[in-house]
């Protein structure tokens, strides 16, 4: 019995001690070798209808951020993915079933933005998304453009958000993953969870899986 609690005692400070680390999760350097040639990658980009439930690791969930929105050129803070005015208004949150995690790009790191599992807020009334085991969130924070009025800032944000995407497209169908981007969620309830500003939208969510 003394064993087993102390069994017990070490589990539960190792559970622990693994949750408070994982308040921040420290991404690898991109891998600028892999993938497919781009017209290859082009030739099998398609959005999913079924997807798998095997976690993605962490090795392909560092070059899908990178290749979504990182930054490609440090000297200058330039990004993968092109923005309207350079405004980089696009932030990009992991979405898994241990929380919701805000991608930084300049320190190459996932920091925990809200706890527990929110896939349903992210499939809404499609709930066979709900299972799905990432989605990449994609918020537009207006504040960042130098220039332009309501309707115009919603359109660049919208633009900058499809480049995101189409990023994010490729280098799934470059590496056998199944991606499907979707602009159905309950954005009330993500901006409540998340504690977004005023300009900042959700824009569109893309869900991400292994083939099965």
């Amino acid at each position: 019995m003394k064993h087993l609690i102390l069994t017990l005692a070490i589990m539960f400070s190792l559970n622990l001690l693994f949750a408070q680390q994982n308040s921040t999760i420290v991404l690898n350097k991109p891998d600028l070798e892999r993938g497919l040639p781009l017209m290859k990658a082009l030739s099998l980009r398609a959005s999913a209808h079924e997807f798998g439930t095997k976690e993605v690791s962490i090795s392909d969930l560092s070059d899908l951020l990178w290749a979504a929105n990182g930054i490609n050129r440090p000297d200058e803070n330039k990004r993968t993915s092109a923005s309207a005015l350079n405004a980089q208004d696009i932030d990009i949150y992991v979405v898994i079933k241990e929380g919701i995690y805000f991608y930084d790009p300049a320190k190459n790191i996932l920091q925990q933005a809200a706890k527990g599992d929110h896939r349903r807020e992210i499939a809404s009334s499609q709930e066979n998304f709900a299972a799905v085991p990432l989605f990449l969130l994609l918020v537009s924070d207006l504040s960042r453009f130098s220039r332009g009025d309501g309707a115009k800032l919603l359109e660049m944000a919208n633009i900058d958000a499809g480049i995101v995407a189409q990023n994010i497209m490729l280098f799934c169908a470059s590496e056998g993953l199944l991606a499907r981007p979707r602009a159905w969620m309950e954005k009330d309830k993500l901006r409540e969870i998340l504690q977004l500003k005023d300009k900042q939208h959700p824009i569109l969510n893309i869900a991400i899986s292994y083939k099965e």
